[in-house]
């Protein structure tokens, strides 16, 4: 099997189980489509939301202008109660997924960021670095015969700024280097089946403070272009990057000594126009990508007990015309002291989907 052949194989596979369809779907084909996967199993617990939320780490994936407001770590029982001040803001984030598990196909998402306050830039800076490992394969020649095994993987390295411009805006900016290894150079193919981009996210968050009586510190909005970039180029082909605009809020509904519960939505929308002639370049497609009916919708709600036990649900909507995946999302998180552990599962409502039963698990560190 040739290597071209073979990385349209694997991207279709991959784009079957992020988008629903094979490559040719009405919204488009992207590369790297890994870039969309949702890292930390908190938000994925919520039905895939975050761009409103944004207030730990993970901020770099889903709206680096949330890292604007993560000057301090969140104060213990023991400092409220001693009126200590708490530390500047240093945090660790680790997530695992094993993909499409019902396969067998040695798929898995891992995912590492860690960032800190800085108070000299009045600022927080984070790097994360995501790898997606395809699995290992046989290649083939064009007659038939076996020409040895092989691994492919994508990931990709982020580093990010965000600060805050007035009491209640944080905007902030991700700059990424994307690499996709599809096929080895062989004697028969001299040029390997590898790309390379890099890509900017730009991010903006609002917390207001002041406005009136009864929603002051209890909603947010949240805007997020990911992915903005040049095509990846695999030998004689080049693919669009999967950029994507995200539009959330979140509302804490309640909140008391011992309780609270927080309802949040997502709106996203992959700026991809492609035909079967090919993709319109960057900016162009930031205007006909909306010409792809339709976005995809998440809602979310998460409960917190007195900030130890999180119980989460949510529901994933995408219309026929994306794709049309559909699933509801469940999880809990667990906290003590500097440490909390996180649990998603995706639980799909169309027979048959690739992502049925999937898990993620995510781990989150504090540190002074």
């Amino acid at each position: 099997m040739k290597g071209l052949t073979l990385k349209l194989i694997i991207i279709s596979f991959l784009l079957f189980s992020l988008n629903g369809k094979i490559f040719g779907q009405a919204a488009g084909g992207s590369a790297v489509p890994f870039l969309l996967i949702s890292p930390d199993a908190r938000a994925s617990g919520m039905g895939e939301v975050g761009t409103a939320i944004a207030d730990d780490i993970n901020a770099i994936y889903w709206n680096p202008g949330g890292l604007g407001f993560l000057e301090t770590l969140e104060a213990t029982q023991y400092e409220r109660e001693t009126d200590e001040e708490p530390a500047p803001f240093r945090q660790i984030s680790l997530a695992f997924s094993p993909w499409l598990p019902q396969f067998n196909a040695d798929l898995y998402y891992s995912y590492l960021t860690f960032g800190t306050y800085i108070e000299e830039i009045s600022g927080t800076v984070a790097f994360n670095f995501i790898l997606m490992n395809l699995g290992e394969f046989q290649r083939t020649s064009p007659e038939g015969k076996e020409q040895g095994r092989f691994t492919s993987n994508e990931f990709a390295f982020g580093a990010s700024y965000g600060t805050r411009v007035s009491e209640d805006i944080g905007i902030g900016i991700q700059a990424k280097y994307i690499q996709s290894n599809l096929t080895p150079k062989t004697s028969t193919q001299p040029i390997a089946g590898t790309g390379i981009s890099f890509a900017v996210d730009m991010g903006f968050l609002w917390r207001p403070t002041d406005i009136m009586e009864g929603i002051d510190d209890v909603f947010s909005f949240g805007i997020n272009l990911q992915n903005f970039g040049p095509k990846m180029t695999y030998i004689n082909e080049a693919d669009p990057l999967p950029t994507t605009l995200r539009l959330g809020f979140s509302y804490l509904m309640f909140e008391d000594e011992y309780n609270s519960f927080l309802f949040a939505m997502d709106l996203s929308k992959l700026l991809v126009k492609r035909d079967s002639l090919g993709s319109d370049p960057l900016p162009n497609s930031l205007i006909t990508g909306w010409e792809n009916k339709g976005m995809e919708v998440s809602i979310g709600a998460e409960y917190w007990y007195q900030e130890v036990v999180a119980l989460r649900g949510g529901y994933f909507y995408e219309p026929s015309t994306l794709g049309g995946r559909q699933f509801y999302n469940f999880g809990f998180g667990l906290r003590y002291d500097m440490m909390k552990l996180d649990f998603g599962y995706i639980l799909t409502i169309e027979d048959n989907n690739p992502l049925a039963n999937t898990m993620r698990f995510s781990f989150l560190f504090d540190w002074d």
